[in-house]
């Protein structure tokens, strides 16, 4: 699976949108899918920027521009995507969608995965960072947050 047709699907679902969103999006669903199926969804890295993870090559794809529709997304296909890592997407979606990106982007700077990269670099405050965000952490943390709301 790659990032590219994880970002086609959230694109062909909720039409054009921020490209700093579709990051966050990405993000989110790559963490719960940690959480839930145990598998990540695409093979990419994601990086902790300063304005919170950040997936390189979907970056490349979109630099430059604000706003992002599914045709920009020439190399994902979502027909790539199996149900269960739909039913995944959309679950993110329906909790995370219709937030901004920049309160998205302030999400992730409260949260553990970004903080913990962040520090391994030694990035302070608008400072550059491309340390990865790795897998185990994101898997830590959101099975933490899972716990929790399991538990209410």
């Amino acid at each position: 699976m790659a990032v590219m047709d994880v970002a086609r699907y959230i694109l062909e679902q909720r039409g054009e949108m921020a490209a700093m969103k579709l990051q966050k999006l990405v993000y989110y669903s790559q963490c719960w899918a940690l959480v839930w199926d145990e598998e990540p969804l695409f093979d990419e890295e994601i990086q902790a920027w300063m304005n919170g993870p950040v997936c390189k090559p979907l970056y490349d794809v979109n630099k430059g521009k604000f706003k992002i529709t599914a045709d920009d997304i020439a190399d994902g296909d979502s027909n790539r995507l199996n149900e269960d890592e739909k039913e995944t997407i959309d679950v993110v979606l329906k909790d995370y969608g219709d937030k901004t990106a920049q309160w998205l982007s302030d999400l992730t700077h409260l949260e553990e995965p970004w903080n913990r990269a962040r520090r391994r670099c030694g990035a302070q405050p608008g400072e550059k960072c491309n340390e990865v965000i790795t897998l185990a952490d994101m898997h830590e943390y959101y099975s933490g947050i899972q716990k929790l709301e399991d538990e209410e």
